[in-house]
């Protein structure tokens, strides 16, 4: 009796929940401002990502909704989480984060008249690995400018997706991480997803990799495969 056939893992894309929501809230990087080196593709030594945070970590936060969230964007490709977020990553193992470094939140403004939350926040700074899974051209729908020629970090301009899928056998089992082929994408497990619904960490959306929409030239869907698209 043959065994049942593997389901293949899930993905999501990770995004703050913001738009009006009770969490929405801005950081902001405080001067000076110290930026490293941006991390290269080892094969063809492209850029692969945003210039690194550097020491001193401070930040000012201005609060749109009622309540201060675990997780915020900052630019680039930094992240703040609440300290209740980074204690429970680390209790239950999650991977795929590197950092941890503590932030200063220097003032809290807010935008609505109301007052100020009483309770700020231990936040830390993190940054999402560059994972080894890889975007499978041929199943995904994005459009690129022209077709990726590095084999290893698959990177040109995108124009459009609708809708991602990861190569099978290339995922090393991080839980957060961003894909070869699409380094601004913030990509996360199944494991991740269950991880922030049980606990019910606030300020995040998580989408489907499969039903993930970024189209800034319009809301129209990707109809075929062309040259220069996957």
């Amino acid at each position: 009796m043959g065994s049942e056939p593997s389901v293949p893992p899930r993905f999501f894309y990770l995004e703050e929940d913001a738009h009006g929501s009770r969490f929405d809230t801005d950081a902001n990087t405080v001067e000076p401002i110290n930026l490293g080196e941006a991390p290269r593709c080892s094969r063809c030594g492209d850029p692969i990502g945003m210039l690194t945070w550097l020491p001193p970590y401070r930040v000012d936060l201005v609060l749109h909704g009622e309540e201060l969230g675990d997780f915020l964007h900052l630019s680039g490709d930094d992240l703040l989480v609440s300290k209740r977020l980074a204690q429970a990553l680390r209790d239950e193992g999650l991977t795929g984060l590197e950092g941890f470094h503590p932030v200063e939140v220097m003032r809290v403004r807010r935008k609505r008249r109301s007052p100020k939350p009483s309770n700020v926040p231990q936040y830390f700074t993190v940054r999402p690995c560059l994972g080894r899974a890889a975007v499978d051209l041929s199943r995904s729908r994005i459009r690129y400018g022209k077709t990726p020629t590095c084999e290893e970090c698959r990177c040109e301009g995108i124009d459009a997706i609708h809708g991602f899928t990861l190569e099978s056998g290339t995922w090393q089992g991080e839980d957060i991480f961003h894909p070869r082929g699409l380094q601004g994408v913030l990509t996360v497990s199944e494991r991740f997803e269950r991880f922030v619904a049980r606990h019910g960490f606030t300020n995040m959306r998580l989408t489907l990799s499969e039903e993930y929409v970024w189209n800034p030239r319009g809301p129209h869907p990707l109809t075929t495969t062309k040259q220069g698209s996957a």
